[in-house]
């Protein structure tokens, strides 16, 4: 019998919990690893998903007629005109990803670095990654040249790359492909005959306007599929909603048949009160997107504020553009970790952050990069506040990094990296009841 397929625990579920144990251990830590958006439920969402506790019946498996005409007139807001029989529905992106791979088959073309389960989604579908860099400061989509040489090579190697998955925005790195990128991406796609599945969940988190996060879809519409859902903008990642836009070409169509035949097997349908309250937000009334912008404001406002804490250190980082995502580089800081700290890789940079200052975050590994990188993934998502009441008051604030609480992470995050670039490998006084 053929061993199953290896996989491990996410590595941003796996850091949550960790720094969960800690926590109920009476630890003081600070969560950087997740990508949880740590917001408050906007009312409205949570009165529509109540009001439709009610229906249980399964419904169609691509979704309600509502959820689907909804999702239409949401991506065709943004440049996109879809028809909303090519539009389909999971209970999460995630799954619906993973759905994709199965559907199209063969192997998968991921950038690197890129997040955590693609690669691993791919070997679960019975494929092979094929890892691909992407360009500096262009984060989510692997260079085009490099594309054509990996899949080229990969071909003449006996295997069959049938798809590349790309992210608009990115996560880790929190930055955005320029259309040219993209632009060469669709020229590259349809020489080689790939699918195109740009996973585009943070593109309503692009600080300086959603003009410059262009889809795939822009430049190679007959073989772009477009997902995205709830989780981000409006910061409802327990409720599980993704959706996906198939395109409208012979191939989209033929694709969109074998997804919902896959969805068919798997989940069958996605919760309908879910439906119900994602169709209110796809929609847009005013208070959804009063609620969205307020959220990006204060994304923006912390997220800066922690890049400019690594940059203090020495660091290097591409300016932030979206999402609450950095990916900062220690490797001007190599010579000082190695003999300060032993630190050769991402791998024990993370586990110094954790053990010695009580600080998770994600090593570059669980992104693609290799062992010695020096590259962390840093979410700052969490910091907004311990509970709702706090939240609400982020949101709202005209000067968020003056609220108690956010400004006591915010020193911590800098005490944190002051130490760590120190000479001496005593153990900080601020630190020792972490």
């Amino acid at each position: 019998m053929p061993e199953p397929v290896p996989v491990t625990k996410s590595a941003t579920l796996a850091a949550d919990e960790a720094l969960e144990r800690r926590r109920q251990a009476g630890e003081q830590v600070i969560s950087l690893a997740s990508g949880e958006i740590g917001l408050p439920v906007l009312p409205a969402l949570r009165a529509r998903l109540a009001e439709a506790a009610g229906r249980n019946a399964y419904g169609p498996v691509a979704g309600s007629p509502a959820l689907r005409a909804a999702a239409a007139g949401y991506w065709g807001r943004r440049g996109l005109p879809t028809d909303p029989g090519l539009v389909l529905c999971a209970p999460g992106s995630k799954p619906m990803l993973f759905a994709l791979m199965l559907a199209i088959g063969g192997d998968v073309v991921v950038p690197v670095p890129s997040w955590v389960s693609y690669t691993a989604q791919a070997r679960l579908a019975g494929g092979t990654p094929i890892e691909v860099r992407t360009r500096p400061g262009e984060g989510g989509v692997p260079d085009p040249a490099l594309l054509r040489a990996a899949v080229t090579a990969a071909r003449a190697a006996g295997r069959d790359p049938r798809c590349v998955i790309v992210t608009l925005p990115d996560n880790p790195t929190g930055t955005v492909a320029e259309p040219d990128t993209l632009a060469l991406l669709a020229e590259a796609a349809r020489e080689l005959d790939l699918v195109i599945v740009s996973d585009e969940i943070y593109c309503d988190l692009v600080f300086e306007g959603a003009d410059r996060a262009l889809s795939p879809a822009v430049f190679a519409p007959e073989r772009t599929v477009v997902t995205t859902g709830l989780t981000k903008n409006l910061a409802v990642g327990g409720w599980r909603m993704g959706v996906a836009r198939l395109p409208d070409s012979p191939l989209g169509r033929a694709l969109h048949q074998r997804l919902e035949a896959v969805a068919s097997q798997t989940w069958s349908t996605t919760a309908a009160p879910v439906q119900e309250a994602a169709a209110f937000a796809l929609d847009e009334p005013a208070e959804v997107v009063e609620y969205v912008a307020a959220a990006r404001r204060l994304h923006a406002t912390v997220v800066r504020a922690v890049a400019d804490r690594f940059t203090a250190i020495g660091a290097d980082l591409e300016p932030v553009r979206s999402t609450c995502y950095l990916y900062p580089s220690f490797e001007p800081l190599r010579a000082h970790l190695l003999s300060t700290h032993q630190v050769t890789g991402a791998d024990q940079l993370a586990a110094l952050f954790a053990e010695r200052y009580g600080v998770g975050l994600l090593s570059g590994t669980a992104f693609g990069e290799p062992a010695d990188t020096l590259r962390i993934r840093v979410a700052t998502s969490r910091l907004y506040g311990e509970h709702d009441a706090e939240r609400s008051a982020a949101m709202t604030a005209q000067a968020p990094l003056e609220l108690p609480w956010i400004k006591a992470s915010l020193d911590r995050v800098g005490d944190v990296l002051d130490d760590l670039v120190r000479s001496s490998d005593r153990r900080p006084a601020a630190a020792a009841d972490v």
